[in-house]
């Protein structure tokens, strides 16, 4: 890593609906052949929420609602130190469809503690911590 460069900032967006996940089979060369939840880089100026929305509607098509603050991981790649946010939502129904395959081979929803692999490095850390994005929150 180059000791000049600051930790960049990624949102990560668990869509969640009937009990399930959305999760994608990443193309683009970071984290290429991994899962992931949709999301990406907020704009200058655009809040966390917004990005979360933007993002899956991008890359997915859905529209996300009950939008929460989660966690956060630090995730150390050999190239890149990233700061993840993750925001848990719920899908307002239809199917994910894939609106950037350049960066994604596929969509599909899979159950909270069936997860494919591998996963992309934040998804690892955020599971170390025993997060559930279905847990009552407090």
């Amino acid at each position: 890593m180059d000791p000049q460069e600051r930790a960049r900032i990624g949102i990560g967006v668990i869509v969640r609906h009937d009990g399930k996940v959305l999760v994608g089979l990443r193309k683009s060369k970071h984290g290429a052949g991994t899962y992931c939840f949709a999301g990406g880089h907020p704009e200058v100026g655009e809040t966390v929420f917004d990005c979360a929305k933007r993002e899956t509607r991008e890359e997915t098509g859905l529209e996300i609602k009950s939008l929460r603050a989660g966690p956060y991981t630090e995730d150390f790649f050999p190239d890149k130190h990233y700061i993840t946010l993750f925001v848990i939502a719920d899908s307002e129904g239809g199917e994910a469809e894939l609106r950037e395959p350049e960066k994604c081979v596929s969509w599909e929803w899979r159950d909270w503690n069936d997860l494919p692999e591998p996963l992309f490095l934040p998804i690892t850390n955020l599971l170390k911590q025993g997060f559930d994005p279905f847990a009552p929150v407090i």
